[in-house]
């Protein structure tokens, strides 16, 4: 099958070769890369706007084995043209010539590598993805769009992790415009920058020279979860049982990109566990002795938790909307709160009760908030030593674990969550 498709990558603000489009029959870009190179005589010109009529322009000369050059900005096979071209012609068709991407630009431009840094996209998508994904690592790259700019995710992240720092690096490879700046994130939200931001990246600073890593992107997840509760600062054993931890990850289901609640959080193991694995996370408490476990315990497992000192449910009206929400105290307050999470979680919502009594309400709660509900009565017992050597089963507080998973909407064309 020939390569009838020539994708050039122009580097980053790079000219154009003039030899990639000779021979060219059709030749497709930005208007400024169609400016920058002379184009073969008698071949057409199609300014990218809409990719569809490109896309449709293009079948119509590969069905008659005509030569075809797409031009773009940096790497087209990362975040780019080739995804679009290789679903509708085949990747056998493609001949693809990569330049510098935006995001290797940018981190050439600090002196930081960048094996380690997350790399998420809020061109043409919703934003709130980049922000949890900024809000749980240390080192991440955001492709900018309109509506998600940098003064968008600072105004999301000033609110959470004021102490990052973003860079917007803007006109990358213009010798004339190139301009990279480091701002915080208020700072950031209370700046116009225009449309030639090229990337943001978000900084961690103190962890920005992480270590040599094997995996490139956000790491391995865990090893383990659901960790013993020595790992964890706690009060009188005011912490959240492991094999209740177990399932109650598993039916939160952290993931990157997602935002977690623990609400009534304690020694904060959930909302830990939870970032372990990728989420950022939201974790609320009223005693002040125990803010500060949970921040020391998140310090002492090398994660970022947002940590809230106040009462819920009024506690929760500054927070970003969730995906998923734990609720691990509440007293008499519970299905109020319960009610409160549930209307406002996008999936998922696990309670955590002792008090059998406070069952049905919360169970409840969750239904007239539409979700499936379900769940278990947990009793576990231990293995523990006794005198000659000889073990013996410790039971542990018996726990009611309740979730509720939101019903997808059932429309003509099928599903949507």
């Amino acid at each position: 099958m020939s390569r009838l498709i020539t994708v050039v990558g122009t580097g980053t603000g790079a000219p154009v070769p003039a030899d990639a489009v000779a021979g060219a029959e059709l030749v497709v870009g930005g208007r400024r890369h169609l400016d920058a190179v002379p184009l073969p005589e008698g071949a057409e010109r199609i300014v990218l706007g809409p990719l569809a009529p490109a896309l449709d322009a293009i079948g119509e000369y590969v069905a008659k084995e005509r030569r075809v050059v797409v031009l773009a900005s940096g790497d087209p096979g990362f975040f780019g043209i080739v995804r679009a071209l290789a679903e509708r012609f085949g990747s056998a068709r493609l001949d693809v010539r990569p330049g510098v991407s935006s995001v290797a630009a940018a981190f050439a431009r600090l002196g930081l590598t960048w094996d380690d840094a997350v790399v998420v996209s809020a061109h043409g998508r919703d934003p709130r993805t980049a922000v949890q994904v900024c809000r749980a690592h240390p080192k991440v790259a955001v492709l900018t769009g309109p509506g998600a700019g940098p003064a968008e995710l600072g105004a999301a992240l000033a609110r959470t992790v004021p102490g990052r720092v973003l860079v917007v690096a803007s006109a990358l490879g213009d010798p004339e415009r190139e301009h990279v700046e480091r701002v915080s994130p208020a700072e950031a939200a209370g700046r116009a920058w225009g449309t030639a931001v090229s990337v943001v990246l978000c900084l961690d600073e103190t962890r920005a020279l992480g270590p040599v890593r094997t995996l490139a992107g956000a790491g391995a997840r865990p090893a383990g979860w659901a960790l013993d509760e020595g790992g964890f600062a706690h009060r009188d054993s005011m912490i959240t049982k492991f094999e209740v931890r177990a399932l109650a990850l598993a039916r939160l289901g952290p993931r990157v990109g997602d935002l977690v609640w623990d609400i009534g959080s304690g020694s904060g193991s959930v909302a830990v566990e939870c970032a372990r694995l990728g989420a950022a996370v939201s974790a609320v408490e009223k005693a002040a002795d125990g803010v500060g476990r949970i921040r020391a315990n998140a310090a002492a497992h090398g994660v970022d938790v947002h940590v809230v000192h106040g009462e819920a449910p009024d506690a929760l009206g500054g927070l970003d909307d969730p995906d998923a929400v734990f609720v691990g105290g509440g007293g008499r307050e519970l299905a109020g709160i319960v009610g409160v999470c549930a209307r406002r979680a996008r999936r998922t919502v696990v309670v955590a009760m002792a008090a059998l009594e406070r069952v049905p309400a919360a169970r409840t709660a969750l239904a007239d908030a539409g979700f499936d509900v379900d769940g278990v009565l947990l009793q576990s017992s231990r293995l523990a030593p006794l005198p000659g050597d000889v073990t013996r089963l410790a039971a542990t507080n018996p726990v009611f674990l309740l979730w509720g998973v939101r019903s997808p909407v059932r429309t003509d064309e099928g599903v949507a969550q």
